[in-house]
């Protein structure tokens, strides 16, 4: 069985490869720039570098595929990344047509289910709109990783949110994300369009995650709530383009107000790695 990857350096593609890899399978890694691939992943794959906007590029690496990792990459650049994302998600949906992929796993995010007003969560969402065939969504909590963009203001002692501090939510291991793709592509046993959420090991609200690092960093943390537009406003001052800004903030906007995940917690979509073991093991401390 061939089994194409997208964003094989990303968190979660990496972690798929890794394990399809050590399953005795060598995967086609659709990948925009060939020398970010782990050196020694290189020579048990097939690299087939280029562009996910680029519907011929994406048509022809996946041609021949019979199972297939989709993830929308991040996209903090341009003016429409909304539009971006959709164009993406076409791509991806005439690739499968034409190529007759048999089954797709979607690597999306809680919110999606909401289809409008959430930022560029709504570009999942048209992605989970647009893909055919056998087509398993994984909407994902929010990943322990986005603290890596943080390590600065960790460093000094705050956690910087527009969520309020007491609100809780699913945050996830992006490896254990990984984890249940992989098992899932590898068993390509499934029909229809099933979606599964990854809700990680707890709900935590951002309070409770200043606790949980506060103990693994030795340092007391507090959580600075900002507003939406003191959070445009930041974001501006990085140098981001206006709809990546509206993009950004409008993932915590929308989910903020007495939102709950379509699909509850259980143990189907619970998973092990805790955000302390996490923060053990990757953040500077």
């Amino acid at each position: 069985m061939t089994i194409a990857v997208t964003t094989p350096t990303g968190h979660v593609g990496s972690r798929v490869v890794q394990l399809l890899v050590q399953a005795g399978v060598r995967p086609t890694v659709l990948v925009r720039d060939p020398s970010k691939l782990d050196p020694r992943v290189r020579d048990l794959v097939d690299v087939a570098p280029g562009d996910l906007t680029d519907a011929a590029y994406v048509a022809g690496a996946t041609k021949g595929v019979h199972a297939l990792l989709w993830v929308v990459p991040e996209l903090f650049t341009g003016e429409d990344p909304l539009s971006e994302m959709a164009r993406i998600g076409e791509n991806g949906a005439a690739a499968i047509t034409a190529n007759g992929i048999g089954h797709t796993v979607l690597i999306s995010s809680v919110g999606a289910e909401k289809r409008h007003g959430a930022g560029s969560i709504d570009g999942l969402a048209r992605n989970e709109e647009l893909l055919g065939g056998n087509l398993l969504t994984l909407r994902c909590g929010y990943y322990f990783t986005n603290l890596l963009g943080m390590l600065d203001a960790l460093e000094a002692g705050v956690l910087t949110t527009t969520m309020p501090a007491d609100a809780p939510m699913p945050w996830v291991d992006p490896r254990d994300v990984g984890d249940i793709a992989a098992a899932r592509l590898l068993a390509a046993d499934w029909t229809g369009t099933p979606v599964q959420a990854v809700h990680g090991p707890a709900d935590l609200s951002w309070s409770g995650v200043a606790e949980i690092l506060g103990e693994v960093l030795g340092r007391r943390l507090e959580v600075n709530v900002l507003s939406d537009d003191e959070m445009r406003g930041a974001l501006r001052g990085a140098g981001l383009t206006d709809g990546v800004v509206e993009a950004i903030v409008g993932m915590t906007a929308g989910l903020r107000d007495n939102f709950t995940p379509e699909q509850s917690r259980s143990f189907v979509t619970t998973t092990p790695t805790s955000l302390k073991a996490w923060a053990a093991a990757n953040l500077p401390h």
